[in-house]
């Protein structure tokens, strides 16, 4: 068997175990509250709560991608205009500017939560 088929299998093998463990384990965390005497309604989404989760991944994701994008276009311009090495220069920018968009997604999670 090639390496090049066992990596999507292998990768298509943990995504399934993750989920299938996640679906299973809150089940049975789901029964347990049951039997205990737990009203079901506590599952269900509360209106705000269910949707600001989505919100705030789209949001936190975007300025990710914002500061990976701005990390390559600030390296592009450092290694142009600059005689700087370009091997230590993209990576230190992309992640410094990834993290930093991080750090704004979590300010504006933040000042959303306590609104």
């Amino acid at each position: 068997m090639d390496g090049e088929l066992l990596i999507p299998i292998s990768l298509f093998l943990a995504i399934f175990g993750i989920v299938y463990l996640y679906l299973s384990t809150r089940n049975k965390e789901r029964l347990a509250l049951i039997e205990k005497g737990a009203d079901a309604s506590i599952f269900m989404s509360k209106g705000r709560r269910g949707s600001m989760f989505g919100k705030v991944f789209i949001l936190n994701f975007a300025l990710l991608l914002m500061g990976i994008g701005l990390g390559v276009f600030l390296g592009l311009l450092l290694e142009t205009y600059t005689s700087m090495n370009s091997d230590a220069i993209y990576p230190a920018l992309i992640f410094f500017m990834a993290g930093l968009g991080l750090y704004v997604g979590f300010t504006i999670t933040k000042k959303l939560d306590q609104e």
